[in-house]
């Protein structure tokens, strides 16, 4: 049978399908990861979601964290890994301004109904005039949304309010 080989970019589901026992293996690395038990968010955010950028929302090393999911695998142990977007700004920027933020997104309903909120973020990221701010709301890091804007050259601020309330900002 021709297995799946476990890298930082590897997609949540695509190991969660070829490895379904790695789950424990997986939620054990950090609490922030019981979320994958929920059919539809593993379904909806598991399909865009990487390793490495798993690892950065559980506050993981990637590597170590690859390399665990590698040995209950069976696989043997990978190094030299490519670390960027591993740290993400958590730090509140001098352009952040709440009276700027114009629209604010509320991905959590979208989340919980099995719906995708990544179309319609990016576009109303799109849409930002210069010194307007867009608000996001999850209930978790979104990793691939933030990787996707970084990429697209917008600025960002994520403002964790607890583990279930995560605030994150765009600005052109």
């Amino acid at each position: 049978m021709n297995r799946l080989v476990i890298t930082p970019k590897t997609k949540i589901f695509d190991l969660l399908e070829s490895y379904p026992f790695l789950e424990e293996t997986l939620i054990a690395q950090a609490p922030q990861f019981t979320k994958l038990r929920n059919p539809l968010l593993r379904k909806t955010i598991g399909k865009v979601t990487t390793l490495s950028q798993a690892a950065a929302v559980g506050g993981l090393n990637v590597e170590e964290m690859v390399n665990a999911l590698r040995k209950e695998a069976g696989q043997s142990n990978l190094s030299g890994f490519d670390h960027t977007n591993s740290d993400y700004i958590t730090q509140k920027p001098s352009w952040f301004n709440k009276r700027k933020v114009t629209h604010t997104i509320d991905v959590r309903d979208m989340l919980h109904e099995g719906e995708q909120p990544v179309h319609e973020v990016l576009s109303s990221v799109k849409k930002l005039k210069k010194k307007e701010i867009l608000g996001i709301i999850a209930p978790f890091l979104p990793a691939p949304l933030i990787d996707k804007a970084i990429g697209l050259g917008y600025q960002y601020w994520i403002n964790e309010i607890s583990e279930e309330e995560i605030y994150i900002y765009f600005k052109k």
